[in-house]
């Protein structure tokens, strides 16, 4: 990965956000590699063919911005039979994803396990759409914990404080925003409940939470995070506990749905671990994605493996077969299949 020249340096994609965006996404110490995910391979045989694959990821302050960013920097080395051209966009979140997808607007997404598997099984959101029976996975990512930061003089403590409060629920379309509308309905609570319930993007909560505009955030997302780091330090704040017996009971009825904990110190306010529940990011496609494409993404992913976990903190620990088979609901895409097959991660 270091054998990057002089002048693959200097050629961005076009198709990528500003870089200094990226890279202030990422708001944590990155390797060389990292930076590469950002360079663009221009070379090109007389005989291949151009083939363009785009992910959808999220917003840039969190992790599946720089994730798709890394998936597109290491397919774009491929030089086969085709030249493969990878993009990334940045959406609102996992339900934008899986509809661009189901649209043939986007090839690749990153989302949430839960809304998976809902638009596979048909179920929830996608209820009236009927099973989406084309999805089909390529690997798994990082765990995704429900976190709830509250501003420490708002009298939060735990999740049912969050009642009368204002509450940013995130943008629409987004993964955490269908998230908290399914607890919601779980804890039958309606908006009429709260204060107010805001529609702000990642991007814009940690300032509206510490300049007072409202009391709480609730996120979706691996850790640690730009968003939640930049509100914990511009302001007093503390994580909240998810926990009880309507939390137990979900874990224990649905299995896209875990115990997950955030590490006790990792952000200013909150000292000791906070216990919740969560998902799992995953990278998701569609049977219509030519096999040989799917299996020279997974196969540059895993055969950089090393590379690839030092993305991001929340990748720490991140094994191979964890990729294969934790988080997945919908069948894994032929071109996957027969990579993990070669190198005995499946049977």
């Amino acid at each position: 990965m270091n054998n990057i020249t002089a002048k693959q340096k200097g050629i961005f994609s076009s198709n990528l956000v500003n870089s200094n965006r990226f890279l202030k996404a990422l708001a944590f110490p990155i390797n060389f590699f990292i930076v590469g995910i950002m360079l663009c391979v221009s070379s090109s045989s007389a005989v291949a063919q151009d083939k363009y694959v785009s992910i959808g990821t999220g917003g840039i302050s969190g992790v599946y911005y720089p994730t798709g960013g890394a998936i597109c920097f290491l397919l774009n080395q491929v030089r086969g039979l085709d030249n493969i051209h990878c993009d990334i966009k940045s959406t609102p979140g996992s339900i934008y994803n899986l509809e661009a997808l189901k649209q043939k607007q986007i090839d690749v997404v990153v989302v949430q396990s839960d809304w998976q598997f809902h638009v596979y099984k048909g179920s929830s959101l996608f209820k009236k759409e009927g099973k989406f029976s084309d999805l089909r996975s390529l690997f798994s990512v990082h765990s995704e914990p429900f976190t709830v930061l509250a501003r420490e003089d708002a009298n939060i403590q735990r999740f049912e404080d969050l009642k009368g409060k204002r509450v940013n629920i995130g943008a629409a379309n987004s993964g955490q925003r269908a998230t908290m509308e399914m607890l919601l309905d779980l804890y039958h609570w309606q908006a009429s409940d709260f204060e107010a319930l805001t529609s702000l993007t990642p991007s814009e909560q940690a300032q509206a939470l510490c300049d007072q505009k409202i009391d709480a955030i609730v996120y979706v997302v691996g850790h640690p995070n730009s968003s939640i780091k930049e509100a914990t330090s511009a302001c007093k704040t503390q994580l909240v506990n998810i926990t009880g017996e309507k939390i137990s009971t979900l874990i224990d009825t649905h299995r896209y749905y875990e115990s997950a904990n955030i590490a006790a110190g990792m952000y200013r306010g909150s000292p000791d671990k906070t216990e919740t529940f969560g998902v799992g990011a995953t990278i998701v496609t569609t049977a219509s994605l030519p096999d040989h494409i799917a299996y020279e993404m997974v196969k540059a992913v895993f055969e950089h493996h090393q590379e690839f976990i030092q993305l991001h903190p929340s990748f720490k620990g991140l094994t191979k077969q964890e990729m294969v088979s934790q988080y997945l609901t919908a069948p894994l895409h032929p071109g996957a299949l027969r990579y993990y097959k070669e190198v005995g991660l499946v049977p």
